[in-house]
């Protein structure tokens, strides 16, 4: 047997490749008889030989099967132009092979073959497949095969093919399936494959064939413009970014170290990079079109960068979506990924499932998904993630749940340098519920969430979650956010400002550690209209403990909104008393600002003038106190005029007879005249008691006046 191996294989092997079809050309059977396949064309077949030469077959018309079997050509066959029922190389050697405008009625076939040169197919036609199984091509840093506007009727077939050097098939239509896996492609230096347009009728599969034979690829996987009429697969493909290829530097969205360009490509079926999937550089699919699933689950994706300071990228780009559509969902349970994860301007019409992945790209944005639209769930339970989750105008059907995640290691702004937010869903639409609370363990988001404009349409759940890790900066900014149910149960006090200023919600649950966060909570113009558990007409603690959380909100400063949202919430559940109870301490705590800010010897009556009307007629909401203090000044007024009858008579002929309790009554009570004080007149300190009695009158009689008529516009 030949061993096409050997460069000088013996004499006896030797044969002038022109001998190959001599005598069939000619009309005779010659020395190579033809053999006939049922139903099949004649085959001329050669074995264990060494052809010599060139076998030129261009331009020819031949109604044969060739069949070469562990042969070695001196020179590349030439089959441009030819015409032939099919030609298969199996176990043979060649330098290369030219079938530029080759047309083949069945197979072309290059089974456990190696070819050392070009393997040119440009523009040929297979009627039946091509297969290249096992076949070894080697051409390193060159073409290996050149297949542009390749059509094939059948499959693709490239199992277990190992090349080094460039698959060019551009603009090529396979009708079936193009299969390459197992394979091992390297061309470091550029693309290993180059698909740009090519269609494919089946699937397009670049995957691991059993645990032996992975396909791995150094370079670029480059098919731009694609149509897959089915699946396109990668499973447990192992691929490697070769050397960055040339790129506009100004452009911010190119990618020179990928492994996968997919854009604009459009793919019927699913796109599979899953199952072991390893990827250490960028993975495109921007503005791709899928049809069904992608799938990432499980996969390890690395983007090809150190990263360096000041790019807003991290370790740059492990997977770019930038204007996808993925009509199911895009599945990526458990997956690694080392650098970013952008999809911006993406549409999933099915859900996007994060649970339990592992995103690594510290002091950038790990998930950037601006304005990214999601049929249903957006999920990412249970997930690690340092970096950032940049989801501004995000559009999510049904949930946006981050349950029991932790997010650490926050971006920063690219020009200021400020830490960005954990979680940045600013102008989101959430469907149902926004979920960043507690689940097998802790929600964590070191660099606080921000939720300013964010329309929920259910509940914003922020129970057990650990807000913030700085003093001074965010931990919750929930600006203007619109939400049915608000759930600020937080595990501990958030550490930094907390923001709900224009926020707007329906029923509010929250607890102490929240309200004992460690910078200042923004409570102007937030609005809600009950709490999730009511405050009881007799529970005065629960309304002490409110006044409390609410003094330690604002500790730092004076602001009268939040007191008067707790008191109209409280009447509009006919909690009068409570209300009232708020809105007194709204006020002491006013005349307090007041005091601070008054000159110091003016400040100290401020406080007096407040500790009076508190004290006295609650502010005005307390009309009982003043009547009280009606009846306490009476008494104290009776009993100094008793004491004190040093009283002159105006008018002699009068004969009312004195009585202190009458005279005192007529001073308190304004308006009314019950004839005694102009009876008497009251000189030395009695004079000065008497005008105290006046003032005290006017003032306690139209605070009660002023109760009775709130009473009855209620009654």
């Amino acid at each position: 047997m030949l061993d096409v191996f050997d460069p000088h294989p013996p004499r006896s092997s030797r044969m002038p490749a022109a001998d190959v079809l001599r005598g069939v050309v000619d009309g005779d059977n010659g020395p190579w008889p033809l053999r006939r396949r049922a139903s099949a064309q004649p085959v001329v077949r050669v074995s264990d030989r060494f052809l010599t030469g060139q076998l030129d077959l261009r331009a020819m018309e031949l109604p044969y099967l060739l069949e070469f079997v562990n042969c070695r050509f001196e020179q590349p066959p030439d089959l441009r132009q030819s015409s032939i029922a099919g030609v298969e190389f199996d176990h043979c050697w060649l330098p290369g092979l030219s079938g530029r405008n080759l047309r083949s009625t069945n197979d072309v076939a290059l089974i456990d073959s190696t070819v050392t040169g070009l393997l040119d197919l440009n523009d040929a036609d297979v009627g039946g497949s091509l297969l290249l199984g096992r076949t070894t091509l080697r051409a390193t840093g060159r073409l290996a095969l050149h297949a542009d506007r390749l059509v094939v009727a059948g499959a693709l077939l490239a199992h277990r093919v190992d090349v080094e050097g460039e698959l060019r098939t551009a603009g090529a239509r396979i009708g079936g399936n193009c299969n390459f896996s197992g394979s091992t492609l390297r061309n470091p230096a550029g693309f290993v494959v180059n698909g740009n347009g090519m269609q494919v009728g089946g699937n397009l599969v670049f995957a691991t064939l059993g645990a032996d034979h992975p396909f791995t690829a150094t370079g670029t996987l480059f098919l731009p413009n694609a149509r897959i009429s089915s699946a396109l697969t990668l499973r447990g493909a192992v691929l490697t970014a070769g050397e960055p290829t040339a790129s506009d530097d100004d452009d911010p969205h190119a990618d020179p170290r990928a492994t996968v360009v997919l854009d604009r490509v459009e793919v019927s079926g699913d796109v599979e990079l899953d199952r072991g999937f390893r990827s250490d550089g960028t993975v495109r699919l921007v503005n791709a079109g899928v049809g069904g699933t992608l799938s990432l689950a499980g996969a390890v994706l690395r983007a090809a960068g150190e990263g360096t300071d000041g790019d807003p990228t991290g370790f740059g780009r492990a997977v770019h979506l930038d204007g996808a559509e993925i009509n199911g969902d895009i599945t990526a349970r458990g997956v690694t990924v080392r650098g970013q994860l952008r999809m911006v301007d993406v549409l999933v019409r099915g859900s996007l499932v994060l649970n339990r992945a592992e995103l690594a790209n510290p002091r950038a944005d790990a998930l950037l998904a601006n304005r990214c639209r999601v049929g249903s769930n957006l999920t990412a339970r249970d997930a690690e993630v340092e970096g950032g989750l940049e989801l501004r105008g995000v559009v999510i059907g049904a949930n946006l749940d981050l349950r029991g995640s932790r997010i650490t290691a926050p971006g920063r702004n690219r020009y200021s340098h400020d830490e960005k937010p954990s979680v940045d869903i600013g102008g989101a639409t959430v469907g149902r519920d926004l979920v960043c609370a507690s689940g097998h363990k802790e929600f964590v988001a070191h660099g606080g969430v921000r939720t300013r404009r964010a329309v929920v349409g259910r509940m914003a759940n922020f129970s057990g979650a650990v807000l913030g890790h700085r003093l001074d900066s965010h931990a919750l900014n929930a600006l203007g956010m619109q939400v049915q149910e608000l759930v600020l149960t937080t595990v501990s006090p958030p550490r930094g400002d907390v923001t709900l200023r224009h926020a707007r919600c329906t029923t509010l649950d929250d607890n102490e550690a929240f309200w004992n966060a460690t910078g200042r909570i923004d409570l102007d113009d937030f609005r809600y209209d009950s709490f999730a558990n009511a405050v009881d007409l007799r529970d005065d603690d629960e309304i002490e403990r409110r006044l409390r959380w609410l003094r330690q909100a604002m500790r730092r400063s004076y602001q009268p909104g939040p007191y008067d949202q707790l008191a109209v919430m409280l009447r509009a559940g006919g909690n009068d008393e409570h209300a009232s109870t708020v809105l007194m301490e709204k006020q002491r705590l006013r005349h307090v600002a007041v005091a601070e800010g008054t000159r110091r010897p003016l400040a100290p009556l401020v406080l007096l003038w407040s500790f009076l009307q508190r004290s006295m007629v609650g502010y005005g909401y307390r009309p009982a106190r003043a009547l009280g203090w009606l009846v306490v000044s009476w008494v104290l007024g009776s009993v100094w005029f008793s004491v004190r009858p040093d009283l002159v008579v105006i008018n002699s002929d009068d004969t009312l007879p004195w009585n202190p309790w009458l005279f005192t009554i007529d001073l308190l009570v304004p308006i009314v005249d019950f004839g005694n004080k102009n009876r008497w007149q009251t000189p030395g300190a009695s004079q000065w008691v008497a005008v105290l009695m006046i003032v005290t009158g006017w003032t306690l009689a139209t605070t009660v006046a002023a109760g009775l008529t709130r009473m009855l516009k209620r009654t």
